[in-house]
């Protein structure tokens, strides 16, 4: 027997309480989890970014911010008595989110396409978008499911956000190897732009609700 939430989720109408509570501990645990890496990674992306004037870099720093502010509605969300009371002010905190990252990143894009400083080669960066290929997966994959299961879109959409860091992380990662190998300091704002674009559509389907299956 299932029954449809307002944002298209189909969760077990007869989902047992303990079941849920056990659902409901897991995700305050990733959501601690996403916040404790991605204070690590914005810290280290944005300083590296800095030092090499890599917009793409900070771009991915600023994105590791929005998670923790998406990931720390959730808990909020979470905390209370009643989550599902909460579930649309917690996505709507996220939908700005989304949308005050890709502002800033298309601003810092175009100064760096149209200025003229060039982004530097950056190790760090390199290495640490190949950590957050490695990390993000799992942790969205968990998320996701116990999302699904309890049929909350933000949760669902939450575990999206840290799915956005998987891809970004790859855009990242093509764009300082193309600086470094080849020299196209032009692939660094490009990847920067490709970010915005998806901060963009990120936040318009978190706005709508439209998360959950």
């Amino acid at each position: 027997m299932t029954a449809a939430c307002e944002h298209g989720c189909c969760t077990s109408a007869a989902l047992a309480s303990d079941r849920r509570a056990v659902l409901k501990r897991r995700v305050r645990r990733l959501v601690a989890a996403t916040i404790s890496y991605n204070v690590i990674e914005a810290v280290v992306a944005i300083t590296a970014g800095l030092d090499a004037s890599s917009a793409a870099l900070i771009g991915f720093g600023l994105d590791s911010v929005v998670e923790v502010a998406s990931a720390g509605a959730l808990a909020w969300q979470f905390s209370g008595a009643d989550p599902e009371a909460r579930e649309r002010t917690t996505l709507k905190v996220i939908a700005f989110s989304f949308f005050a990252l890709a502002a800033y990143v298309i601003a810092g894009s175009a100064g760096s396409l149209l200025g003229p400083e060039t982004a530097h080669p950056s190790t760090t960066g390199i290495v640490l978008a190949a950590l957050s290929l490695l990390v993000m997966p799992g942790l969205s994959g968990a998320q996701r499911r116990a999302g699904r299961e309890l049929g909350s879109a933000s949760a669902v959409a939450d575990a999206k956000q840290t799915l956005l860091c998987t891809y970004l992380s790859g855009i990242l990662l093509a764009g300082l190897l193309l600086n470094r190998l080849l020299g196209w300091s032009w692939a660094d704002p490009v990847a920067a732009l490709v970010i915005a674009a998806v901060a963009v559509k990120e936040g318009r389907e978190a706005w709508r609700g439209d998360h959950c299956c």
